[in-house]
This record gives C-alpha cells, structure tokens and sequence, in this order.
C-alpha cells in the first residue's frame, strides 16, 4: 500500500473513529461467507470463505458504511489466496447539513456521497464521488440507491498491480427488509451494483458488469432467546454477469453467518 493510500486509510479509520463516538445510531457486524468461486482469470474454481467486517452509522450531518473482507481460498493460484478488499462510503445529507426540505412521498432523503474501494494485492483504488437517494417505502429498514462516478487510481502494472483502467460509472441498490413467519423473524437484504464498461491500460476492454448479493437470513438469536438482530443464519447468492469485467459468469449459493456486536 504507498503512502497516498495509506494516508485515505487512516484519514477513513480516524473520520469512523470521530464518527461513531458522536453516532446517534450505528450497527458492527461479522459476517462469515462461505462458497466455491470462480477465478476469472483462468478456468480455477476454489472453496472460499471471505471474512468481513461491516458497519454503518448515522451523525448529524449524514451517515456512513464500510466493510473490511479478508479471503480466503483452497487454491494457491495468486487470486484471492489471502486477500483484503475494502470498501467506504460518507453519506452527506443535504436536509441534514442545508437544511432543505427534500421529504416526499417516496424519497426520505438525498445526500452527497464520497467513496472509495480498495483491493490489496491488485493495488486498485477507486474513487466513488456522487449522490444517495434514500427511498420512504413501507416495510423496509432502508432502500437507497447510489449513483456515482467510478474513477480509477490504481497503481497499474508498472507497480506490480492489476492493470489500471479509464473512468466510468456505478449504480448500486441496497436494502433491508425484515419480515416474520409465526414468532421467527427472517430479514431479506443485500445490493445490486452495475459499473459500466472502460478500457484497461492494456487496451482490452472491460466489460459493464452486473453483481448481485442478495441475503436471505433468519435471527437465529431471537429464536434461541439471546437479543433480536444479534445472530443471524441464512443463505446469501452470488449472482455476477462478466465477472471483474470479463467474459465469466458466476451463480454462487454460500453459507451465511452474521454476529452483531
């Protein structure tokens, strides 16, 4: 990691820091993941678990979400061996911080978003700068929507990095949606991201790809008794159209544990 990207983490790790000590919400969890994902980059498939801290909270001016994964493989093919990838997103709320009437029917909120995402041994940094619009829809704990520009500040090959790429653009939809069968409650959550195609250093193109993640679990905490939203056990699918902007194409059911702390 060179210094630029030292200096983002730590800027990120002390503006969380100063953040959730002023939270007026905030949620940390562990999430475990485990499946058999492809390498798209060769025709490999590993057993994977992928580790991931995930946190999000709300302030006075806005809110925030970030996740840490580490990855883990049964393969030693130099993809996702050992792994960390990361990403962060501040949520600037303009009723918040202007003041301004943005309430209706269906939108909750509209903010200004800074971001980033970054990969360990590819040496990729991208910056997310852009807007959230919260959406007002009965039965869900949040649905949001992230349009956002996709710009690239990856070390390259030249640094022993993946290739470095033009700019482009994402859309993401997240949410969470509780729900009850009898006395268990169950949540369906997870996102859907499309980043548009660009060019790679190389010349080659990369292709637009669609990533989806969707979660199904029960709060198993709440059945044995222990505190609501503590414990979760569920399914969560992996569904990735051109795969890091390739030609592969993944379809994977993993095992899903969270522990809220």
């Amino acid at each position: 990691m060179n210094k630029i990207r030292s200096l983002t983490f730590i800027t990120a790790l002390t503006c969380a820091s100063s953040t959730v000590l002023s939270a007026d919400w905030s949620n940390t969890q562990l999430h475990v993941n485990h499946g058999d994902f492809k390498n798209p980059f060769s025709t490999n498939e590993a057993s994977t678990t992928v580790y991931s801290l995930q946190h999000s909270s709300g302030y006075k001016y806005g809110d925030n979400f970030f996740f840490i994964d580490y990855i883990v493989d049964d393969l030693d093919d130099n993809y996702q061996d050992r792994d960390f990838y990361g990403e962060w997103y501040s949520n600037f709320s303009l009723s918040k911080i202007g003041g301004l009437d943005i309430k209706s029917r269906y939108i909750k909120d509209i903010g200004i978003v800074a971001g980033f995402n970054m990969a360990g041994d590819s040496k990729v940094m991208k910056y997310l700068p852009g807007l959230k619009v919260s959406w007002d829809v009965k039965g869900f704990s949040f649905l949001s929507t992230l349009f956002t520009a996709y710009i690239d500040d990856s070390e390259g090959l030249a640094q022993g990095g993946a290739p470095a790429q033009t700019d482009s653009w994402m859309i993401d939809i997240a949410w969470g949606y509780p729900f009850t069968i009898g006395n268990q409650k169950f949540e369906v959550t997870g996102h859907v991201e499309y980043i548009a195609e660009r060019e790679s250093e190389t010349g080659s193109d990369v292709k637009g790809w669609l990533l989806a993640q969707p979660i199904i679990r029960w709060d198993l905490g709440h059945a044995l008794e222990m505190p609501s939203n503590q414990l979760y056990l569920g399914v969560e699918w992996q569904y990735w159209r051109n795969k890091l902007g390739t030609d592969t194409n993944e379809s994977v059911p993993q095992v899903h544990v969270a522990w809220t702390f």
